[in-house]
């Protein structure tokens, strides 16, 4: 059985990209021959500034939308990072394997770094950390954008690297991507894609998000002045946008338009039709908070023996005392 192993940032709010890129894939998984782990990375949440009971709150606010999107914790092993401390202690195992080269070459550490002021040294290492993450459980395939690709042939160097010397210790996992989604962009700024980490609202369509804001999200949504509605990334960025959000909304091939508020109102339809049911389900999971909970009490339980059988080996390939 495959194992596949997908991470989730608990900062900002899970928008439709996270769920169309990442989500989605994860739960259709769920019906496959694959032995999924769905993890909120929440120590890399510290690579920056934030406040202990809101990074609480949005680990806990992580796992109750993933759950209320159809992930099905009998099926895939749901967890927060710090609760399993074998990540850390790998982390550490790793680190002597990586060149401080490797790490200061990722792109988040070389922009903040050229920005000035205060940079954490968890921002430099935590490339190494998203390295024990995977290869803490043998994790043979992850789901991968554009932007991780850095942190994942990393994450195979490493693994490489300490086979080599040490024997056999690790899996070395391949990047996959999602078999259809397409990459979705800002509504505001369509050249680039849906972030949680930009500083307005108005480009990302949040998975809460009610009704009339996604309305007015979408009937803001730059377009263009060719009046044509056609898909053309290129020239028509923010109209191929809105296209591709349709397809992947409606799993079906969007039809012709007349006009942008035509397409604006079915891309309406389509988000709100999708997000419906997240939004019910997520209002029933918060009645019950400790449920929540318990389901990451139960993933720790259920993936921690992995956990930790990888890092014996590694201790024992390293000449560490049991």
């Amino acid at each position: 059985m495959t194992k596949r192993l997908t991470g989730f940032q608990p900062t900002g709010n899970l928008h439709l990209g996270n769920l169309l890129g990442a989500i989605r894939p994860l739960v259709v998984g769920q019906e496959r021959a694959t032995e999924t782990i769905a993890m909120i990375v929440d120590l890399h949440a510290m690579t920056m500034e934030h406040d202990p009971r809101t990074l609480r709150a949005c680990t806990l606010e992580v796992a109750t939308l993933l759950l209320a999107a159809g992930v099905d914790p009998k099926r895939t092993a749901l967890i927060a990072q710090s609760q399993i401390p074998e990540h850390t202690e790998l982390h550490y195992l790793l680190e002597c394997t990586a060149a401080h080269g490797e790490a200061a070459r990722m792109i988040q550490f070389k922009e903040k770094s050229a920005a000035g002021g205060p940079v954490r040294l968890s921002l430099l290492t935590y490339p190494v950390l998203m390295a024990a993450d995977i290869l803490l459980y043998d994790a043979q395939e992850v789901p991968v954008g554009d932007d991780q690709n850095q942190h994942l042939e990393l994450t195979r160097t490493l693994a490489l690297r300490f086979n080599a010397r040490y024997g056999e210790t690790f899996v070395v996992p391949e990047g996959v991507r999602p078999e259809s989604a397409a990459r979705i962009m800002d509504l505001a700024e369509p050249t680039r894609k849906m972030s949680k980490s930009t500083a307005g609202e108005a480009g990302r369509i949040g998975l809460l998000d009610p009704p009339e804001t996604i309305r007015k999200k979408i009937s803001r949504a730059v377009t263009d002045t060719a009046g044509v509605v056609r898909h053309d990334p290129e020239h028509q960025p923010g109209i191929s946008n809105l296209l591709a959000i349709l397809a992947e909304c409606t799993g079906e091939r969007p039809g012709i338009y007349p006009n942008y508020g035509a397409l604006k109102r079915d891309v309406t339809e389509a988000v709100d039709a999708l997000l419906a049911p997240i939004r019910k389900g997520h209002a029933e999971l918060s009645e019950d908070p400790g449920y929540v909970r318990e389901v990451l009490a139960e993933g720790k339980t259920r993936v921690r023996p992995a956990a930790l059988a990888t890092v014996r080996r590694a201790r024992a390939a390293l000449g560490l005392l049991d």
